[in-house]
């Protein structure tokens, strides 16, 4: 029997979700979605990702800046859905919305709650030197990532892992688990407990103050921190290519060989070699894997030092 669903949601983590839910035959009566921001060098107003994949399938979108009014609240209620699902849509839901359904909301959200509730789960976790994480689908409520959690799915995260790769794979994971987790709605079988009070951790928003990177920590939390901001906002350091030092994002990078104090092995920032382009930190040092020079396309470390005046014993 199909679900008769709105689905809300924005960004390209949630498009897996959508069309997945599309598949199996669920009636999606509705999608919301963020309206459309300026991107681009031209600045020009971009549908989000979840908005394109609704118009493929002549889905009603529907963008509203606020659901806190009785009309957005009207206009909800009109859908006389089974269920919404909710997977990074930008907007908090009053409880007239969250009442709605005749099932709930539920939400797809980014980490193994309780740990890391919030805004940057991916982010928080891989800078934090989780291990794992993974997905987690529960009833929503009128806190902040605090219902009851009915499904997970769980990922290890390698030392190769950055932002972008473990978003890639939850969003994978994400959508089979919603599938999964509304055939068992169908059921009677979906059940969800409350969540521990035990492990509550919360994820801020990535402020992109905390971008710049500090040689002077140790190399484990250089490479966590790179890694962890890749690709969005992107870690940076100043590097000298020209005759006046540039910012440069740092996309990618791994454990290096050095060990001991920087002053062992160089002052922190030092460049100890070119190929490959290892860097001193207050304590070991990190080879940088992928870098992008500003208005430039991202470019693995040998074609990036290729292409900027850099020698070995330079400070960043």
């Amino acid at each position: 029997m199909a679900l008769r669903i709105v689905f809300m949601g924005t960004p390209d983590f949630a498009v897996p979700t959508l069309l997945e839910i599309v598949g199996q035959g669920h009636d999606v009566a509705a999608v919301y979605t963020q309206p459309p921001r300026p991107a681009g060098r031209g600045m020009a107003e971009q549908p989000s990702p979840v908005q394109e994949a609704a118009r493929r399938f002549n889905i009603p979108v529907i963008m509203p800046k606020t659901l806190r009014i009785e009309k957005a609240e009207a206009l909800f209620a009109s859908h006389d859905a089974d269920l919404a699902i909710v997977a990074a849509f930008g907007l908090i839901l009053p409880k007239p919305i969250l009442d709605a359904p005749r099932h709930g909301c539920l939400n797809l959200h980014a980490s193994l709650l309780p740990r890391w509730r919030g805004a940057a789960p991916i982010q928080r976790a891989i800078m934090a030197g989780d291990v794992e994480t993974g997905i987690t689908i529960m009833r929503m409520e009128e806190g902040l990532d605090t219902g009851p959690a009915c499904m997970m799915e769980r990922t290890a995260i390698g030392d190769d892992d950055t932002a972008g790769s473990v978003h890639d794979r939850l969003a994978r994971l994400g959508a089979d688990l919603m599938v999964r987790a509304l055939g068992a709605l169908e059921r009677g079988g979906l059940t969800c407990a409350p969540q521990p009070d035990d492990g509550v951790t919360y994820a801020e928003k990535i402020d992109k103050q905390e971008a710049e990177i500090d040689w002077r920590r140790p190399a484990a939390e250089i490479h966590r921190h790179i890694n962890g901001l890749s690709p969005f906002p992107g870690a940076w350091c100043a590097m000298p290519p020209g005759d006046e030092k540039e910012r440069v994002k740092v996309l990618k990078a791994r454990p290096a060989q050095g060990n001991g104090a920087a002053d062992a092995i160089g002052a922190a920032g030092t460049i100890l070699s070119l190929e490959p382009l290892v860097v001193a930190c207050g304590n070991g040092a990190v080879e940088l894997v992928e870098l992008q020079r500003a208005g430039k396309r991202p470019t693995d470390a040998a074609a990036f030092v290729r292409g900027v005046r850099l020698s070995a014993g330079s400070v960043l």
